[in-house]
């Protein structure tokens, strides 16, 4: 699939790649929720839920969040009770102040630092054994990075980015300091499609609007980028060939400009104009 071009992309600005690292800098998503499913359907059992769901149901339903929101998310789906300082903005939250009400234990926000950080150890463990340097990442990588700066801007906690990069040998081009984390890098946790992480991004590169790009895989990584005001390019390249063209759909309603289908693609993208003398 060629690149899918949605919108004009005005290039003559950009300063900084800004790129989602899950599913798009390394196929972390799938072996991510193979470590998570495990925590997560514990997490579930502790607080009186069905703890049942496969890793693939929690990749199709949460791709693009972090454990904190699809904890909380869960908890309020199956009506467990919820700390106030935990519900954030759920509506649907039912709230109470621990550690139980009624019988039925109560998510406190010390309860789920708890689990955030257990989460963020097994994950991060997992994947630091089974992912492995891609030069069709790494060699595009290498060329944008002479002509742009490279940022990561994740969801993820930085100490799983951390793991990340240094297994699929990409620290070197998107160093510690180049990475944001909704998890990590904010006065409050928090995740996509919360622009708040790409809004902090911006301000710390001193990029905004066209001097930044975008490159996400998810929805709600596009939808946080477009709502940060960044232009942003979809990426399927470790999306499942059967997910691919509903996920390009609905990439093109989250406010993409263009999908391609692999870094290579992003490169030809963009050079002619950013790699011009």
């Amino acid at each position: 699939m060629p690149v899918i071009q949605f919108h004009d992309i005005d290039l003559a600005e950009l300063r900084v790649l800004l790129c989602d690292a899950d599913g798009n800098l390394f196929p972390s998503e799938e072996p991510a929720f193979v470590a998570s499913a495990e925590v997560t359907n514990a997490f579930l059992s502790t607080y009186g839920a069905p703890g049942t769901l496969t890793a693939e149901q929690l990749r199709l339903g949460t791709t693009g969040k972090n454990f904190r929101t699809t904890a909380v998310d869960l908890c309020v789906a199956h009506g467990v009770p919820v700390e106030p300082a935990v519900a954030g903005s759920r509506p649907q939250a039912i709230l109470a102040t621990g550690p139980t009400v009624d019988g039925r234990a109560v998510l406190t926000a010390e309860a789920l630092e708890h689990w955030v950080a257990e989460e963020k150890e097994r994950v991060s463990a997992y994947l630091g054994e089974v992912l492995t340097p891609d030069r069709d990442v790494r060699d595009p990588l290498g060329k944008l990075a002479a002509h742009l700066a490279l940022a990561a801007v994740s969801s993820s906690a930085l100490g799983r980015l951390e793991t990340c990069f240094v297994a699929t040998d990409l620290a070197a081009l998107i160093p510690g300091e180049q990475r944001y984390s909704a998890e990590d890098s904010l006065p409050v946790p928090t995740s996509k499609p919360d622009p708040a992480i790409y809004r902090h991004a911006g301000r710390e590169l001193g990029c905004a609007g066209a001097q930044g790009l975008a490159v996400e895989d998810s929805v709600p990584g596009a939808q946080s980028a477009v709502a940060a005001g960044f232009p942003t390019v979809g990426n399927v390249m470790f999306v499942p060939e059967p997910e691919r063209a509903e996920r390009v759909e609905a990439l093109r309603q989250a406010g993409v400009v263009a999908v391609v289908t692999s870094w290579w693609d992003l490169a030809d993208l963009v050079l002619p104009t950013v790699g011009a003398p």
